[in-house]
C-alpha cells in the first residue's frame, strides 16, 4: 500500500493541488536562488509556521514535523556551524527546515491521488522525449510521502535504544536502513500487485 497521511481538513485542503504544487516549488526557488539574510530566514519560517494554523492545520504538526526530523536538521547545523560559520548554518537548516515544513503541509492538506493527477498532466507533454508520466509522478508523490515514513523509523530506532539503555551512535543507521529497505520492498510489492510498474 502507497504510505499516505490523513487528509487534515481546513482552508488549505479546499485549494486544488495544481496551486499548492505550484506554490510549493515557487517557494523553493525563491529561497534557493534569492540571496538571504538571517533575518530573512527567521521571517520564512515563521511564515510557513504561520501557514499552518491559517490553513487549518494545528500548528502542533508543524512542531511534530521538526521534532521527528531533528536528526538531520542538527547533523546539517553541526557540520556547517564547524566548517562554515553559525550565520551559514543558521541560514542553511532555517532554508531546509522551511521547505521540509511546507512539503509536509502539501501532503497533509493534499490528496495523493489528486497529486498524482497533478503532475501526470505536467509531464505529459514530456511523453514525446521518452518520459513515463506515470512513472515520475508516482516516483515524486512516494519521495513526500516517505520522509515523515523514514523519520518515523528514526524515531522506532531511538525509542529501542532508550528501552535497552544502550547508545548506538553511527550504528544506529544499520537498524534504520534495514527498516527503510524493508519497507521499500512492501511498498513495491503492494505497488506489483497492482499492476503498477
Amino acid at each position: 500500500m502507497i504510505p499516505s497521511r490523513p487528509l487534515v481538513p481546513g482552508l488549505l485542503s479546499r485549494v486544488p493541488a495544481g496551486p499548492k504544487l505550484a506554490g510549493l516549488a515557487l517557494a523553493a526557488l525563491a529561497m534557493t536562488l534569492f540571496p538571504h539574510g538571517p533575518v530573512s530566514i527567521a521571517v520564512c519560517l515563521a511564515a510557513v509556521l504561520a501557514l499552518y494554523p491559517i490553513g487549518g492545520v494545528p500548528l502542533s504538526a508543524a512542531l511534530i514535523e521538526l521534532w521527528r526530523l531533528r536528526a538531520v536538521l542538527l547533523v546539517l547545523a553541526i557540520a556547517l556551524a564547524v566548517f562554515v560559520s553559525p550565520v551559514a548554518a543558521w541560514m542553511s537548516t532555517g532554508r531546509v527546515a522551511a521547505l521540509l515544513l511546507l512539503a509536509a503541509l502539501l501532503t497533509l492538506t493534499t490528496r495523493m491521488s489528486d497529486l498524482l493527477e497533478v503532475l501526470q498532466r505536467l509531464l505529459r507533454p514530456l511523453r514525446r522525449v521518452g518520459v513515463d508520466p506515470e512513472a515520475v509522478s508516482m516516483a515524486v508523490s512516494l519521495t513526500l510521502t516517505m520522509v515523515p515514513v523514514v523519520a518515523g523509523f528514526a524515531q522506532r530506532v531511538r525509542d529501542a535504544e532508550r528501552a535497552r539503555g544502550v547508545r548506538l551512535g553511527v550504528r544506529g543507521v544499520v537498524p534504520l536502513l534495514v527498516m527503510t529497505l524493508r519497507h521499500a520492498d512492501q511498498v513495491g510489492d503492494a505497488l506489483a500487485a497492482r499492476g503498477v510498474g
